[in-house]
């Protein structure tokens, strides 16, 4: 069954936002290695083992919200399936080379989601 595998928190001001996540639940937030400015959030559970891992990167739009990505087996059949049921597509099939590849959309009530398919052979 599909489920919530990352999620994004924007920021304007990203040493503050590191900041306030770590000091608040003692997240682990590193810079992830790659072109554009992408901090990677581990987190764990309360027995202290690994739980859902998420990512902080600069806010790139005034109303950009925290995105919950969900896994899928395909992002091109969830995108078309999502489109089909009243959902609209705001950032279509994108690789992130070697991991996979994600989608962004508007569910019925305007909710921003993510869709991931883990690909290690993802390619730009």
């Amino acid at each position: 069954m599909p489920t919530i595998v990352h999620f994004e928190i924007p920021a304007d001001d990203l040493q503050r936002a590191r900041a306030f996540y770590g000091d608040l639940f003692g997240w682990k937030i590193e810079r992830f290695a790659g072109p554009t400015e992408y901090w990677m959030i581990s987190t764990t559970d309360e027995k202290g083992e690994k739980a859902v891992e998420g990512g902080m990167m600069p806010r790139q739009h005034a109303q950009q919200p925290i995105t919950n990505y969900i896994d899928v087996p395909s992002v091109e059949q969830y995108a078309a399936k999502i489109e089909k049921i009243g959902g609209k597509m705001l950032v279509s099939k994108t690789a992130v080379p070697g991991f996979g590849y994600f989608a962004v959309c508007l569910d019925t009530e305007g909710n921003a989601l993510g869709i991931w398919e883990t690909d290690e052979g993802a390619t730009a």
